[in-house]
């Protein structure tokens, strides 16, 4: 509730709070048309009340706890001049309400304000940030191991923001060059009758690394940083027998390698250089009754020093909000059918049987 109400009498059963909002953040919190103040009443159990620069908040002890938390984390990010929306508000929610249910332990440094400014990589006034308190421990394990593997499903920015540390580690002179790589597992036999070149053959496999690209990187610097050596963007089967060193290295849909793709492309890392794998071990399109290498890389390097697993779920998807449901809702289903129907992790073996 918004605007000029009428005090109300509080029930002794209940509890109430009243916070000051300063000037400064005032107009941010309540968002356009107070869409952000809405969001939050819609999402809180407390009773939210704004009167002048004054929130009050009513219900139980526990619930109002709990939006004075949510409030003061969105009055620090509104504080330090950032843009609030109605996504913030509910990804703020949501971080707290997975620390209140113990879903989630948060560390120091990873109050929603923390996750929500930290800013990775900004271009023409868009900045790259994590969104989930997952997805900053993911960034976080970049900064501190070598080799990083992200995991999840779809959406969760896994690649994405691999690509923004690199860039972010080349504009900062960490690393000399760029190179990013995935298998081109679906072209198989049907490469051949693609028409072009082998370059052009394979350009729609490698496509979404240049849209992420575009996305960090001035495009009409993109073709002279590539012809220089500084970026490159080429199938995993062209990391064959070379040595990568001074370089910010990823392997994107790491899924769709086998064991020994994987092994041969952990091999390459050179002196100076990181690695980051990213993958989905809900979308294995390997042909035949190839294993992925991803399902086994973690037992293999369980314990191996300097090598990081983040686990990104569908909590951490920040596409379209039902991208979320769709994986929630696939991951359900699959749980529920017999061995031989799943989709997931082996298709390749469900393949074979036929």
């Amino acid at each position: 509730m918004t605007g000029t109400e009428p005090e109300q009498s509080v029930p002794s059963t209940s509890a109430q709070s009243r916070m000051a909002v300063p000037d400064s953040a005032l107009l941010a919190l309540l968002g356009s048309r107070d869409e952000n103040l809405r969001t939050a009443e819609d999402l809180l159990v407390a009773d939210v009340h704004v009167r002048g620069n004054e929130l009050t908040l009513t219900g139980s002890s526990a619930d109002v706890a709990f939006a004075e938390r949510v409030f003061a984390e969105l009055i620090t990010l509104a504080s330090r001049g950032q843009q609030l929306g109605p996504d913030t508000v509910r990804r703020t929610v949501a971080m707290l309400s997975e620390e209140r249910t113990g879903r989630s332990s948060a560390r120091a440094g990873e109050s929603p304000a923390e996750v929500l400014s930290l800013d990775i990589l900004s271009r023409r006034g868009r900045t790259i940030r994590p969104k989930t308190l997952n997805q900053k421990r993911y960034v976080d394990a970049i900064d501190k191991h070598t080799i990083v593997f992200g995991i999840g499903p779809a959406g969760t920015g896994k690649t994405y923001l691999a690509m923004a540390k690199a860039v972010q580690a080349l504009q900062a002179k960490q690393a000399n060059r760029i190179i990013l790589t995935r298998p081109a597992v679906e072209a198989g036999e049907r490469l051949g009758f693609l028409p072009g070149t082998l370059y052009e053959k394979i350009d729609p496999y490698l496509r979404p690394l240049y849209d992420a690209l575009h996305d960090m990187i001035d495009p009409e610097s993109i073709p002279k940083l590539m012809a220089a050596g500084t970026i490159e963007v080429a199938p995993l089967a062209y990391m064959r027998g070379r040595t990568l060193n001074d370089a910010f290295i990823i392997l994107d849909e790491a899924q769709n390698t086998t064991p020994e793709q994987m092994k041969m492309f952990l091999t390459r890392l050179g002196f100076g250089s990181q690695i980051v794998v990213t993958g989905d071990t809900t979308q294995i399109d390997l042909p035949g009754g190839s294993r992925s290498g991803l399902l086994v890389v973690r037992d293999i390097l369980d314990g191996v020093e300097d090598v990081h697993f983040s686990q990104l779920t569908s909590t951490d998807v920040v596409r379209h909000r039902l991208v979320s449901d769709i994986v929630d809702a696939y991951a359900r289903w699959d749980a529920s059918q017999p061995s031989d129907d799943r989709l997931v992790p082996n298709r390749a073996d469900r393949r074979r049987r036929r």
